[in-house]
């Protein structure tokens, strides 16, 4: 039943909600949030082993597929558009499905997310296969169209994965590595946009994050391979380089010139020439 779901409960402190002051909302609020970063701590070691798979898998040639809806779905697709400026990785190698499609990301599309096959379609459709890993995004663990896409996944020899606010949930029930971040009730009844999608932002940034290093796209603390398609990305990209490189900023500029804008290349042009 929906009332006895962790995401639908009632969370007494917020019970006069509409008679709070704003700074006293605002002050629940944050309070309440602290309750999420709590809860991603406690996952951190089924954190590491969603690492692990998806590292091997990007690594092997293989695709790291986010999932979700409505919320959940446009914090997949956020998390996974970042990669290929800031990492370099091509676009393909990380993908993110929302119900709806594209046109969710900005408004609702009623329904969507209840069409199991439609999730299993987008999988399908997609090729995913052996060596591809599929994560499962939703806060109650109940979402039809999340459901559907594991399902399809797992029949077509994917790793799976999934990120759910209910230790009962299906979702949990169905994937290989489940990651629970237990945050409580929501201020809002129900809001999962507040706790549980703060809990899903913290979980898929970490997980990007580690599974970016392991891959090699970082040296010490910086990106190595982030695109300089921007201006500011063009003015990191030659502080990274004078910092990793030892050289000043007219030399990062020439080297980056040289190689394209490719610090990685530049670095690798200055250890040859040192021998």
């Amino acid at each position: 039943m929906a009332e006895k779901r962790p995401t639908e409960a009632a969370l007494e402190r917020s019970r006069a909600l509409d008679e709070m002051s704003a700074e006293e909302m605002l002050q629940l609020i944050h309070s309440e949030d602290g309750h999420a970063h709590a809860a991603v701590g406690r996952v951190i070691p089924k954190m590491a082993e969603a690492v692990e798979v998806l590292a091997c898998a990007l690594q092997g040639g293989g695709r790291w597929f986010n999932v979700g809806a409505g919320t959940s779905g446009r914090i997949g697709v956020l998390d996974a558009s970042e990669l290929p400026p800031t990492y370099g990785v091509s676009p393909r190698r990380v993908q993110a499905l929302i119900a709806g499609g594209d046109r969710a990301l900005r408004n609702a599309v009623e329904g969507a997310e209840d069409d199991p096959q439609a999730g299993a379609f987008e999988i399908e459709e997609r090729g995913v296969t052996l060596g591809d890993v599929v994560v499962g995004i939703s806060a109650s663990g109940t979402t039809p169209y999340v459901l559907g896409a594991i399902e399809a996944g797992t029949k077509l020899g994917a790793r799976t994965i999934g990120i759910t606010c209910d230790p009962d949930s299906p979702l949990a029930e169905v994937v290989e590595i489940a990651i629970v971040p237990e945050v409580g009730p929501e201020v809002v009844t129900g809001s999962t946009r507040m706790k549980g999608g703060l809990a899903q932002k913290m979980i898929l940034a970490a997980l990007s994050t580690a599974v970016m290093v392991r891959m090699g796209r970082v040296r010490g603390n910086h990106m190595t391979h982030v695109s300089p398609v921007s201006s500011k990305l063009r003015e990191r990209a030659v502080r990274i380089l004078t910092e990793l490189g030892g050289v000043d900023e007219k030399r990062a500029q020439d080297l980056l010139r040289q190689t394209e804008g490719s610090i990685e290349q530049a670095l690798a042009l200055l250890e040859t020439e040192r021998g």
